[in-house]
């Protein structure tokens, strides 16, 4: 991660002010309050040698530098090149989550009395291996950010030819049954395996679709993406891209 941070502002010579605090144990302390869920003032001293407002402002740094993305189209190139993507089978699903202080990307939740929410939106391989990680109001149907969604995975190398980002078929459940997706789906090379909305359960895609469920609870064990606490949706959607950065290198240190 350090080579994708950007450089230290230059100290002055005649009132140099404090030290900065190393962006080793400021990365420490954003990850206690990403898993953690703690307020940031809340962070332990000792943690990030300082207040934990420190870590929110490397946090809104790295975020507003393009840290994150970066970061984790690294570690899917890394899982490519170990071959453990599958990058022909993905599914995509939404979780509602409440916001308590409101903000970008916020509206009434339809599954929560018409509270404020976020939506949070994931597409993942065969394996669960989040590829992409959006944000948007609790008020958005699924469907209408499915194409948003498929543009955000980023292009995995890791094997020789072209990087892959497409992919070749895309499992989802009724809420996304429109046959106008479909034929967007269709013209970008992708074919949609989408259940069929007043049709008997059993159509066995939930054999292949039910991964993009566990990605989502692998996703909410951080406790500071359960409920939404940010008012910026950019530093929310860089602890979104954080979190899947985590899992991916999870799976990485387990197969080495």
């Amino acid at each position: 991660m350090a080579p994708l941070l950007p450089p230290a502002p230059e100290r002055r010579r005649r009132y140099p002010g404090r030290l900065r605090v190393p962006d080793r144990a400021a990365l420490v302390g954003v990850m206690y309050v990403l898993r953690t869920g703690v307020a940031w003032r809340d962070v332990p001293a000792e943690t990030v040698g300082r207040s934990g407002v420190t870590a929110w402002h490397r946090l809104r740094d790295w975020t507003e530098a393009g840290v994150w993305p970066r970061l984790h189209a690294i570690l899917l190139t890394e899982l490519r090149r170990a071959g453990l993507l599958d990058l022909d089978d993905c599914s995509v699903d939404g979780s509602h989550v409440r916001a308590l202080k409101g903000g970008d990307h916020v509206g009434p939740s339809p599954v929560d009395r018409a509270r404020p929410g976020s939506k949070h939106h994931l597409i993942v391989d065969r394996h669960g291996t989040p590829f992409a990680v959006t944000l948007t109001g609790g008020n958005r149907h699924d469907v209408t950010h499915l194409q948003p969604l498929v543009d955000a995975v980023p292009s995995i190398r890791g094997l020789r030819g072209r990087p892959r980002r497409r992919p070749r078929c895309l499992y989802a459940d009724r809420g996304h049954d429109f046959d106008k997706y479909r034929r967007l789906l269709w013209k970008r090379g992708i074919k949609p395996l989408i259940a069929r909305r007043g049709v008997t359960h059993g159509s066995g895609l939930g054999k292949v679709r039910w991964v993009v469920e566990r990605a989502f609870a692998w996703l909410h064990q951080f406790k500071r993406l359960r409920t939404r606490h940010e008012r910026r949706a950019d530093l929310h959607q860089g602890l979104l891209e954080l979190a899947c950065s985590l899992i991916c290198l999870r799976r990485l240190t387990i197969a080495a």
